[in-house]
């Protein structure tokens, strides 16, 4: 995992990590659809990233019903024991940062569960979202990669789970 020493990218990170669940994936749709067009180029270029990996744990993601794929996704941000928590807990930063774009395409194209229409941010989480378009790039990929680095369920330090036996 990637975690920066920088405070304001360790502030923000903070500032997502206490909104609620729904709040977090919300922003995190907004996140790129604002700044997306920036961020995936950096992405899929990157030398550690795994366009097929990627592709493949959102293929699983798209063949389930709306309501599993909103539960999927809130499960990756608790650390919910399972077998895509587990899978996505073992790809790599760049690679998570891919996966999360391809779930907002996925939002924009149907094939995802999209959010409410009319959807707003809470008032935290709007204003996370300025403070995060306020920063430079490098800032913001670090930071994302701070958010996504720890979603998901590492299974080299993962406890045995009776619930689905993982």
């Amino acid at each position: 995992m990637t975690f920066t020493k920088d405070e304001t990218i360790r502030s923000n990170v903070e500032a997502f990590q206490s909104l609620d669940v729904d709040q977090q994936l919300a922003l995190f749709y907004f996140i790129y659809k604002e700044m997306g067009g920036a961020i995936t180029p950096a992405a899929p270029g990157a030398s550690t990233v795994s366009p097929e990996i990627a592709e493949g744990l959102f293929n699983q993601v798209k063949d389930m019903s709306h309501e599993e794929q909103l539960q999927l996704q809130r499960d990756l941000i608790t650390h919910k024991n399972g077998l895509l928590a587990r899978e996505y807990g073992s790809i790599g930063d760049t690679t998570k940062l891919l996966f999360w774009y391809r779930l907002a395409q996925g939002m924009d194209a149907g094939t995802i569960i999209p959010l409410p229409a009319n959807y707003q941010l809470a008032a935290e989480a709007q204003s996370l979202l300025e403070q995060i378009k306020g920063l430079q790039f490098q800032q913001q990929i670090t930071l994302f990669r701070d958010l996504v680095s720890p979603m998901g369920v590492d299974s080299a330090t993962a406890e045995h789970d009776s619930e689905t036996g993982l």
